[in-house]
């Protein structure tokens, strides 16, 4: 992929946008590419197994747009429906069902999941070279050592977003609100990766705005509505917003006030369209990336016998 324009880092009237939307497109168009070429050259296509429990109306559109980046890269979707009184036995056998399925390339169990049901013994029930989201312990364990593995989608593409606008990280300053599993601290170490000094912020953080200032790059990963505005930002710092928040009337907001943001920023992601449709461009190229590991992987043992 072509790099994007490089983000301005002096003090602009009004920030640069970085628009996540191209970026993915461009992302899920190199992962087509890669499916073509592995269809040709096994005979065999990915798939990701997508299992959703309840009848939750977010999980339901976030399991649809997933649905259709699997249709739009060549990745065979299989739709899994459990309803919400779904037993923790009948998930995970069907974990377990999926996990020896030569067939299914990843498995995607959609968050949250009904009360009742243990969403981290899920997690770590999937196989790790299944595990496209990234969340297993054997996967953010690699992260912290710095070796191959799967790594969570949203902090991935953060990273894209960051390389294909020329956003330079080594000896910066980068600081992340939000000490999540799934978003706060892979994201720290996938930017400590990048040779960059690191600071992640939370609830009990001191004068948070005052931290805040001193980055270079700031990530707001804390939940919480247009929580970050311009007096936590300093002049011409690039401002990246994970949050996705709906507002009583129905808006989609990030954790960022975009609008005050953008006199003092030097580079922005919108919401939405910016972080979170490079989140599922990101599983989708997870999912390619292990249906060829999982390929060598079966080649490798036939050589060996």
């Amino acid at each position: 992929m072509s790099k994007a324009n490089t983000a301005n880092t002096a003090r602009a009237a009004t920030a640069q946008i970085i628009d996540g939307r191209m970026i993915a497109a461009l992302v899920k168009s190199d992962v087509r590419l890669l499916i073509e070429r592995f269809k040709l050259e096994t005979g065999a296509s990915p798939s990701l197994a997508m299992v959703l429990v309840g009848d939750d109306p977010a999980s339901q559109s976030y399991v649809r747009m997933k649905e259709r980046d699997c249709e739009q890269v060549g990745i065979i979707a299989r739709d899994y429906r459990l309803p919400a009184d779904t037993s923790q036995e009948h998930l995970n056998a069907l974990i377990d069902e999926l996990n020896a399925d030569a067939g299914v390339s990843g498995i995607l169990v959609q968050m949250p999941l009904p009360a009742g049901l243990d969403e981290e013994a899920v997690v770590e029930r999937i196989d790790p070279a299944k595990d496209v989201d990234g969340f297993h312990p054997t996967n953010l364990g690699r992260l912290l050592r710095g070796q191959p593995g799967m790594r969570p989608c949203t902090p991935a593409g953060v990273m894209v977003l960051l390389d294909q606008y020329g956003i330079e990280l080594e000896g910066k300053h980068a600081v992340v609100v939000g000490r999540s599993n799934i978003v706060g601290k892979p994201q720290a170490f996938l930017l400590l990766e990048r040779n960059a000094t690191v600071t992640i912020c939370h609830s009990r953080t001191r004068d948070l705005p005052a931290v805040c200032r001193q980055a270079d790059v700031l990530v707001a990963a804390v939940g919480r509505p247009q929580m970050i505005d311009a007096s936590y930002i300093k002049p011409g710092a690039t401002v990246i917003d994970v949050g996705i928040n709906r507002t009583e009337d129905g808006t989609l907001v990030g954790d960022v006030d975009f609008e005050s943001a953008l006199s003092v920023a030097g580079a922005i992601t919108p919401v939405p369209g910016g972080v979170g449709v490079m989140t599922r461009a990101c599983l989708m190229r997870n999912t390619i990336d292990a249906c060829v590991a999982q390929e060598a992987a079966r080649k490798s043992a036939r050589l060996m016998k």
